[in-house]
């Protein structure tokens, strides 16, 4: 005989479907490729969380696109609003440049949309400014001069092309590992000091899914290196990266005393992880999408941004 299920008694069969569904959807494994084409396998959880990604980053692309239509067209690669240092701050300025040059940094801190990366890093980080410095045809020249050159340098540098980021569909193919060679080769000439050093071949590899030109990623390199890193973070002795780490531990210290504490405790050395994520500016570390993120602030504020991430991490963690 059937009977009639009271309401209490649906509303736990609901439930107990909800649950079972939900723990069904965790144990599901899905393949999601990212923003820049790679490809990682997580739950579907994990694939919800990429698409509210995607909708983010839509979002700010919007707000860029609603400033760019009511300030003009490329308003934030005015050298007197992206290059806003403290020495100008010294000097008179207009009210209208520095209300600009907040707005801008809390738009980079909040991410810059993958359509305007190009233009905004090479304005920010000052690698347009060192592109002018040169003939106009100095990275064909430089590259073309150096063809079929060998060194330590370029021997390291063959060995490591299958090795950075295999399995995507552009980098780890031919025309990749080409235009990769040439940005990582022709810096070595440009800076003989500091030839290459692996790391180095993940951050020009992500540049170049950025920049979308060969010449445009070099220049980037070349700013990061020269400019915002740290000095000689990637010569033969890693002098800077070891600095990097007395900074960093220095900092934990100050700022969770107890965290370090018990790292120390527990005989962890904060640098076998902190080595990797400075080299490589944590492009082997996190999401492609959420590197890019600190990449925005890295190359608005400065190589500062690098302890903040790392601190945050720990801290969290």
């Amino acid at each position: 005989m059937a009977f009639r299920a009271s309401k209490s008694q649906e509303e736990g069969v609901n439930k107990a479907r909800w649950k079972l569904g939900l723990r069904s959807r965790k144990n599901v494994i899905v393949k999601i490729v990212d923003l820049y084409a790679f490809s990682v396998y997580g739950t579907a959880e994990d694939a919800e969380v990429l698409n509210r990604v995607k909708e983010r980053v839509k979002e700010q692309d919007r707000i860029w696109w609603v400033l760019e239509a009511k300030k003009g067209a490329g308003w934030y690669l005015q050298e007197e609003i992206c290059s806003l240092s403290g020495a100008k701050l010294l000097s008179p300025f207009s009210i209208f440049t520095l209300k600009n040059h907040i707005q801008l940094k809390k738009l980079i801190r909040n991410g810059i949309p993958p359509s305007l990366r190009p233009k905004v890093w090479m304005a920010v980080s000052g690698a347009a400014k060192k592109r002018e410095t040169v003939p106009e045809s100095y990275y064909r020249d430089l590259t073309q001069a150096v063809e079929g050159r060998i060194t330590a340098a370029t021997r390291q540098i063959d060995h490591d092309l299958a090795r950075t980021f295999p399995s995507h569909p552009w980098l780890d193919t031919p025309a990749g590992h080409v235009a990769l060679r040439r940005v990582l080769v022709g810096y070595s000439f440009r800076d003989s000091y500091v030839g290459y050093c692996q790391g180095m071949n993940f951050i020009a590899a992500l540049l170049l899914l950025v920049m979308k030109t060969e010449e445009e990623a070099f220049w980037m390199l070349a700013v990061l290196l020269e400019n915002i890193l740290f000095k000689d973070c990637y010569t033969d002795d890693l002098s800077g990266c070891h600095v990097e780490q007395r900074v960093f531990k220095d900092l934990l210290d100050k700022k969770y005393p107890r965290l370090s504490a018990h790292l120390d405790l527990i005989g962890f050395d904060a640098s076998l992880v902190i080595t990797e994520w400075f080299l490589c500016l944590f492009a082997k570390s996190l999401p492609s999408e959420t590197t890019m993120r600190v990449w925005d602030a890295l190359f608005n504020e400065g190589a500062k941004v690098l302890f903040r991430v790392a601190l945050a991490i720990f801290k969290n963690r």
